[in-house]
């Protein structure tokens, strides 16, 4: 599903498995990059729904990981190996993924077993950028929901396209969730001032109105 030129939503339910959060694809010039992989079910699916719509020519170079739980990291090692695309996440979420930590990763909600995948790249500051192609791609750590949950914020033309996968939560202890990180990341997001979000689960919002509207929303029953 094309959202915007060049940014398609090509995993999540409806698109792949039905346990799968959403995955999107961004084209800057001759590379690509993908946020998030789902649980790996579907992922024959989503191969197919990627060549659907990129050239075979431009590069997918990266996979960008919002965090570690099992509904968007599932299928990371199989989009890897399928791309040989660079895994990027924060460090404090990356440990979970190479030790395969099935409890807070959630894999065990899912009945599953995480299989370990090696992350290439491990962000450690606040706030960095990274160049793809002929663009760049923005990165903020917002925990709260996990430890090292990131957003991610890319300028499509005038369009400011935030990936703010799980804005809405939920909040466990057995994620090591933490709600005052929540509430300032959260704050945080807002202040993005984003033209579109793209969230996990609740789908694409449009307009500054709209994107502060659902942020908030969650602020205020947090």
């Amino acid at each position: 599903m094309e959202i915007i030129p060049n940014l398609w939503q090509v995993g999540g339910s409806g698109f792949t498995a039905v346990e799968d959060a959403a995955i999107y694809l961004v084209r800057l010039g001759d590379q690509a990059f993908l946020v998030d992989a789902g649980c790996g079910f579907g992922h024959g699916k989503l191969i197919q729904n990627i060549a659907a719509v990129l050239p075979r020519h431009v590069e997918i170079v990266y996979l960008f990981l919002t965090h570690c739980h099992f509904d968007h990291t599932g299928g990371a090692g199989a989009v890897k190996t399928e791309y040989g695309c660079g895994l990027v996440a924060h460090e404090k979420d990356a440990v979970f993924l190479e030790n395969a930590n099935n409890k807070v990763t959630a894999a065990a909600w899912y009945g599953a077993q995480l299989t370990p995948v090696m992350i290439d790249i491990k962000i450690q500051k606040e706030e960095d950028s990274m160049r793809v192609g002929d663009g760049k791609v923005f990165l903020y750590h917002c925990p709260g929901h996990s430890p090292g949950s990131m957003v991610y914020l890319v300028c499509l033309g005038e369009t400011r396209v935030l990936f703010g996968q799980d804005v809405h939560g939920p909040l466990d202890p057995m994620l090591l969730s933490n709600r005052d990180d929540y509430m300032r990341s959260l704050k945080r997001m807002r202040d993005l001032e984003a033209d579109i979000l793209c969230e996990g689960h609740f789908g694409v919002y449009r307009g500054k109105k709209a994107v502060r509207r659902f942020i908030e929303s969650y602020l205020r029953t947090a």
